[in-house]
């Protein structure tokens, strides 16, 4: 089974959604540059040395600049294998968007390859193969 291990959301104002989130709900967060598209990554429950959460079933998750084409939010999917995951959305009637080339998964530094894709609903879902699996 592949779990949900991530979450994604936009701002319009990266640091009101920082002081929004911190203040309702006391999440941490870590504002990454331009290097990193100005993605802010969340610790919504605690995490270990290795930035690993916790406790089972607990995720963190990021905040996006949004996007004309990117307004909602999104769940990331853990797999072992992200070109056999994503030859499973198209065969499954899924279309894979892509990272930054379409149709190509992002390598994200220290955390693993990344891609996006739309299920049959047209939610935007991505797929992540860790670089710890």
């Amino acid at each position: 089974m592949n779990p949900v291990v991530h979450f994604e959301m936009p701002y319009e104002d990266k640091n009101r959604m920082a002081k929004f989130y911190n203040d309702a709900f006391g999440w941490q967060t870590q504002m990454l540059g331009d290097d990193m598209g100005n993605y802010v990554v969340v610790h919504t429950t605690e995490t270990d040395e290795q930035n690993m959460v916790k406790r089972p079933g607990a995720i963190n998750g990021g905040f996006f600049k949004k996007m004309p084409e990117h307004t909602a939010p999104t769940v990331v999917i853990a797999v072992e294998d992200i070109q056999a995951a994503m030859q499973k959305v198209e065969a499954g009637g899924g279309v894979v968007i892509g990272g930054s080339k379409p149709g190509q998964p992002d390598d994200i530094p220290g955390v693993g390859l990344y891609i996006a894709f739309e299920d049959t609903e047209g939610n935007r879902i991505a797929l992540l193969q860790p670089k710890r699996m």
